[in-house]
C-alpha cells in the first residue's frame, strides 16, 4: 500500500506532498499559482507536490488530484 507524507511548515506557508520517498536527485516545476511538482531527476516520475504561500484551508486543494497505482491496459 502506498503511503503519503505531508509535511506542512507554517512559518514558511509551505504544505509538501509526497507519494514517494524525496530523491536527492529531484527537480521542481512550478505549474502556476503557487503549485509546484517534484519529480525524480533521472526518470521525470512525479513523486509529490508542494504549495507556495499555504494556509489550512487553501481552495488550491480542490482543484489537486492524484491518483496511484498503475494504469490498467484498455482491452480493444
Amino acid at each position: 500500500m502506498a503511503q503519503v507524507k505531508v509535511y506542512y511548515e507554517p512559518d514558511a506557508e509551505l504544505l509538501t506532498v509526497f507519494w514517494q520517498p524525496p530523491r536527492e536527485n529531484q527537480v521542481a516545476t512550478e505549474l502556476g499559482d503557487g503549485v509546484v511538482l517534484l519529480k525524480d531527476g533521472k526518470t521525470g516520475e512525479p513523486i509529490g507536490v508542494e504549495l507556495l504561500s499555504y494556509h489550512p484551508g487553501d481552495k488550491r486543494l480542490d482543484g489537486i488530484s492524484v491518483e496511484i497505482g498503475r494504469e490498467q491496459p484498455v482491452a480493444a
